[in-house]
């Protein structure tokens, strides 16, 4: 899934913190990041933003719950 506009990284690491599967971000170059790691969360974020917002993010959540919860923060935020 596509996710756009990301203002608050925080909240936005809070939301995939309580997700219960695997989260991961997918890279310009194909790989996947696991954004549940607090180390790949920090590399990841260093590498793509840069203006103190995330324009897009391909993210990929493997438990249906968690897909909901990520589609609820999008929505609300």
């Amino acid at each position: 899934m596509k996710v756009q506009n990301i203002k608050n990284i925080e909240k936005f690491f809070e939301v995939v913190d309580e997700c219960k599967g695997r989260v991961e971000l997918v890279t310009g170059e194909g790989d996947r990041l696991n954004l549940k790691s607090k180390l790949s969360q920090y590399v990841s974020m260093a590498n793509i933003f840069s203006n103190g917002e995330i324009p897009e993010l391909e993210i990929i959540a493997y438990e249906k719950e968690d897909i909901d919860r990520l589609i609820n923060y999008m929505m609300n935020e």
